[in-house]
């Protein structure tokens, strides 16, 4: 025989955690130019200069954290005054965010700048490469890794994806898996517990924790030539596809430089990067969660028609290698054909999808859980493990103090108040006082319907002792498992 004292080594969670971030690899060398300035670089930094990538961010984290021992605040944990209130502000993009859409909506609105039917169609297909880039490139092909894509697929998407002005793929992907691994807590970057402001914008234009400082493993990243040579070069990639490109085009198609920045350039970024945006907010408010209610990601056909199909974000969370959000032929997600049409001409391949048989077991699981909450709330009757078990001369000493006691399938049942309200009639239940009633109530007078049941068991006062099976298959069949030893 096996000895039953041995224990099974448990998985050691620091390893794990050390292995989830990366922290065991040796990373290449990837410096972004925007130096300090980046995004939100204190979250998701991961250059180095001599030691390997993750020793010299592991060292950084353990000295910000010395930092910051002691009692000292940093200016996140600081409350917002007068006098420290530029900063709490993160001013890259502020800048890049605000600052920029404000002077295009400046001369938009002041119609200095106006808008031709030609730039308007054409910064409507300007945004579309920009979507997809993010959503089918950044998103699932390098973030999720989704599916694999040639090379000149993932160019493109490097280069229109800097023209949403979104941050470098390895930012942003670094960024997303740090998202999905902490999702709901604090060292989630926009965590959506923290309101809707906040995860949609307010996690970027304010300082963070170093405290929830946090690491994804990202070497395939690293290991990708196109996203190194678009982090390296992101600061005159992105001016260029974003502002430069747009504007030069209309200059070129439709003799509208001014306009073709405004419009192509500065508004439509602002545009494509509110609508990103929407995926870490509304996708964590609106919509529902058939799939599981644990944390906060919702479906939300709306979402989807702003986000290029984003918007199945439970499905999402749930099944985030899968190269669809959308699993229904009616929606919407131009995203998921986008891919599948690449697919068919080469440029994309090995499109990952999770078994039917997994995705119809979540939603089973959903849906059970959310009949048992409705099941909670209702008044199905005392269980049989609850009631006292009654002899058969205890069930005749009762008779004598309560004439309306009545037997059905070994279970007592007190109908006195019910009389007057028995369908059938009070001559019939008024002739099953008494007495075992079970023939009568399982089709020898009426088949009771399930309501009947249901009705009845809320009447319950007692099991009798020798029609202990007879309850238990009885109750059995409205759903209550009940062990025959708990009632004897």
């Amino acid at each position: 025989m096996a000895d039953s004292s041995v224990k099974l080594e448990q998985v050691d969670l620091v390893n794990a955690n050390i292995l989830a971030a990366g922290a065991n690899k040796q990373s290449v060398r990837v410096v972004n130019g925007l130096g300090k300035l980046m995004g939100s670089k204190n979250m998701v930094d991961v250059d180095f200069k001599t030691d390997s990538n993750m020793d010299y961010l592991l060292q950084r984290d353990k000295e910000e954290k010395e930092k910051y021992r002691g009692g000292k605040k940093h200016i996140s944990e600081q409350p917002w005054t007068l006098q420290n209130w530029h900063q709490h502000l993160n001013w890259l993009n502020m800048v890049l965010v605000v600052g920029i859409p404000l002077v295009g909506f400046y001369f938009a609105l002041s119609g200095r700048v106006p808008l031709k039917a030609s730039v308007f169609w054409f910064s409507v297909f300007y945004y579309v490469l920009g979507g997809v880039s993010i959503t089918a490139g950044y998103h699932r092909l390098w973030a999720h890794r989704a599916y694999s894509a040639h090379w000149p697929l993932r160019l493109f998407f490097a280069v229109f994806g800097a023209a949403s002005v979104e941050g470098s793929i390895k930012w942003w992907s670094h960024s997303h898996r740090i998202h999905h691994r902490y999702t709901d807590t604090p060292r989630d970057p926009y965590d959506a517990r923290r309101g809707l402001w906040y995860s949609h914008m307010g996690w970027m234009l304010t300082q963070p924790n170093p405290k929830y400082r946090s690491r994804a493993d990202i070497d395939d990243l690293t290991d990708d030539w196109i996203v190194r040579f678009q982090h390296r070069h992101y600061i005159p990639m992105m001016l260029m596809s974003a502002f430069i490109l747009p504007a030069l085009f209309c200059k070129y198609l439709f003799n509208d430089f001014t306009g073709g920045l405004i419009y192509a350039g500065i508004i439509r970024v602002f545009v494509i990067q509110q609508a990103t945006f929407c995926i870490n907010s509304l996708a964590h408010y609106l919509g529902d969660q058939p799939f599981d209610d644990r944390r906060t990601p919702r479906d939300n056909w709306i979402t989807a028609l702003v986000t290029f199909g984003e918007g199945y974000h439970n499905f999402h969370h749930e099944f985030p290698t899968d190269y669809r959000n959308a699993i229904k032929w009616y929606q919407y997600d131009p995203t998921k054909v986008f891919i599948y049409a690449s697919s068919l001409v080469g440029l994309s391949f090995s499109l990952k999808k999770f078994s039917q048989n997994a995705i119809q077991q979540g939603l089973v699981q959903q849906q059970q859980k959310k009949i048992d909450r409705k099941r909670s709330k209702l008044n199905w009757g005392t269980p049989l493990t609850q009631l006292p078990v009654w002899d058969r001369s205890q069930f005749m000493e009762n008779i004598k103090e309560n004439q309306g006691l009545v037997i059905i399938s070994g279970i007592v049942h007190d109908v006195s108040n019910y009389i007057t309200e028995h369908p059938g009639g009070e001559t019939l239940i008024q002739a099953a006082l008494g007495k075992d009633a079970t023939k009568a109530f399982n089709g020898g007078v009426y088949l009771h319907s399930n309501a009947a049941h249901n009705v009845l068991a809320t009447m319950r006062v007692a099991v009798v002792k020798e029609g202990v099976d007879a309850a238990t298959k009885f109750a059995a069949r409205r759903g209550e498992s009940i062990e025959n030893k708990k009632l004897v």
